[in-house]
């Protein structure tokens, strides 16, 4: 049976807390949104950084998960994020990509833009790929 979203229990989590939408998910092109509000801001009123690499990183487990093998799931192992636009409101775009699929790791690539296509953020993740029964 193929995987898809559905496998995602509809519970709160860190994403859903953060407002982060999955609009397109596949193993081989994940997309997601997410609102600039104050709830993503660091003290001086700008998106805090864990913000887009929590975005990040959503997009990356969830497209490395379609693309594992039946029976596997992915969990994250590294994470890097280039800060490279501050932003105060507004909407994000994250769309993430594999460079890498392999039997026990993959590596996506994910850039985030803004709603003028402007380049916030751009990041790289390891993920594991693992049982689901966790052993």
């Amino acid at each position: 049976m193929p995987k898809t979203l559905s496998d995602f229990p509809d519970r709160e989590t860190l994403g859903t807390t953060l407002g982060i939408d999955i609009t397109e998910a596949s193993g081989t092109r994940c997309v997601a949104t997410m609102p600039v509000e104050p709830r993503h801001h660091q003290p001086l009123g700008y998106l805090h950084g864990g913000a887009s690499v929590v975005l990040a990183e959503t997009v990356a487990s969830v497209g490395a998960y379609l693309a594992a093998p039946d029976g596997q799931t992915a969990f994250g192992m590294e994470i890097n994020a280039n800060h490279l636009r501050p932003k105060r409101d507004g909407t994000l775009t994250a769309v993430g990509e594999p460079v890498y699929v392999g039997r026990s790791t993959q590596v996506w690539q994910i850039d985030i833009r803004d709603e003028r296509d402007k380049l916030i953020c751009t990041s790289r993740c390891t993920l594991a790929i693992v049982p689901l029964d966790g052993r």
